[in-house]
């Protein structure tokens, strides 16, 4: 009776059949949003709020994005806005953030059941861009520990210069946790109300922070794969070995850059000894890698030093990192790319491997799409803020690299410019693939192929 009745049609399927076969991309998004609106509403509750501020849902929103996008742009001060549980609540979103929320999925399903199921792997894997499923397990394990580890570890460290720099026990402890954190996620958070920059000549506080924030920019699956072969780097992956000398070629660059720019400069370092301005540059090329921590205003800084920012902030650290940006991969391959066409090779080459064609369509499709979120946004706060299009491309690239470093812009936006800001974050997070394919309704597949016929380029 009851198949008369449906006329033959197939049931249809309930919320959790339609769940598990949801793309990983489509799942990825949906659960970043998930969490944004659970940090979201815990930030709106009164008790989150420190001092007599009143609630703002638009800021909670912000910062929730934020926190869990490991940005670090704020419109309100983290450290007068937010009481204890609020910026508990923002650690919180930091470390889901940055483990992110499929590889937290699979580390409750391996506590639960000490193994991952297929659906499991592939959620994993889209996010943390493991190619074997075999790996995903194991480098779910390593996600845990190394992060477990370097946050405690740098708690560890800077917890006694707190307490030497005045704070008691308890604020210490808390501080360097928060720092932990903040860095090894490249979050780019502070707790305290003058941020670094009253530890500007200190290398106790800065550099295991800088530590923390490249290692954190490199990628879960280079840490995996240094642990592996760290007697023998020329057994790295070409991923690792990309990833690895391209970052430290743009952090090479960066600081003989920053040096020649803020070395005379009266509103930043002109003052300072020599060792402070190596240490204060050196940590600012680090920080362009998605860090977002700052011993001196970017406002004060020269304009070819912001320029150079936007372009390292934009191209950011490594795929599958905490980092943000195009990655340091995706250049790569463009520029190998460019090397072999001006030699006039067949293909792209590089630490004795050829690299696929269809690599480079992805990294062209990624800096391309990356360019139009980022046009997107800095056209909208044209049309929303009265503020120069330098200090509005600043704050968007910024946004969408999840570095936040900060003009101070993001404060003065009206709300609708603040969720453009967040919507950037969002997308620069979960990487421009990602969203792409998590709004495509099907999969293109072609039996016919069309005649071949080569336009004029350039």
């Amino acid at each position: 009776m009851r198949q008369a009745m449906s006329g033959g049609n197939a049931p249809a399927r309930s919320f959790g059949e339609r769940l598990s076969h949801a793309s990983p991309a489509r799942l990825a998004v949906g659960a970043f949003a998930l969490v944004i609106l659970v940090v979201a509403t815990l930030l709106s509750l009164p008790i989150a709020r420190a001092g007599p501020y009143s609630p703002q849902l638009v800021d909670a929103i912000f910062t929730a994005t934020s926190a869990v996008c490991v940005t670090g742009l704020t419109t309100v001060p983290t450290a007068e806005y937010w009481s204890a549980f609020g910026q508990g609540v923002i650690v919180a979103g930091m470390q889901v953030g940055g483990l992110g929320v499929m590889t937290l999925g699979s580390l409750l399903s391996l506590a639960a059941s000490r193994r991952l199921g297929l659906r499991s792997k592939l959620l994993t894997a889209s996010e943390t861009g493991t190619s074997r499923l075999g790996d995903v397990g194991v480098l779910v394990r390593a996600v845990a520990v190394i992060s477990i580890v370097v946050e405690l570890l740098l708690t560890a460290i800077l917890t006694p210069r707190f307490i030497i720099a005045g704070e008691s026990a308890g604020t210490a402890l808390w501080h360097g946790f928060f720092y932990g954190v903040s860095a090894f996620n490249n979050a780019g958070f502070v707790p305290t109300r003058s941020g670094l920059e009253a530890f500007a000549s200190d290398w106790w506080v800065l550099a295991p922070i800088m530590i923390a924030v490249f290692v954190g920019s490199l990628g879960f699956p280079v840490i995996l794969d240094l642990r592996r072969h760290w007697r023998h780097p020329s057994a790295l992956g070409l991923h690792s070995k990309l990833t690895i000398s391209f970052c430290l070629a743009l952090l090479g660059i960066a600081w003989v850059a920053f040096s020649a720019t803020e070395w005379n400069n009266p509103g930043t370092l002109a003052a300072e000894s020599t060792s402070t301005t190596l240490l204060n540059t050196l940590f600012a090329g680090v920080m362009t890698r998605s860090g977002g921590f700052s011993t001196f205003a970017v406002t004060d800084q020269h304009p070819s030093t912001t320029l150079l920012q936007d372009a390292l902030m934009f191209v950011g650290g490594g795929s599958a990192s905490t980092a943000g940006g195009i990655k340091v991969t995706t250049l790569a391959v463009m520029l190998l790319a460019i090397r072999a066409e001006a030699r006039g090779d067949r293909d792209m080459e590089a630490f004795g491997r050829r690299i696929e064609p269809s690599i480079l369509r992805v990294a062209v499709t990624v800096a391309v799409a990356s360019v139009m979120f980022v046009f997107t946004g800095a056209l909208i706060l044209s049309f929303l803020s009265q503020a120069p299009l330098t200090r509005i491309l600043f704050e968007c690239i910024s946004a969408f690299a999840t570095c936040g470093l900060s003009t101070g812009l993001s404060a003065s936006l009206p709300p609708l410019g603040k969720l453009t800001l967040a919507a950037l974050m969002l997308t620069g997070r979960l990487g421009t693939m990602t969203i792409a394919t998590s709004v495509a309704m099907t999969n293109r597949r072609r039996v016919i192929r069309l005649a071949e016929e080569r336009p004029i380029v350039g």
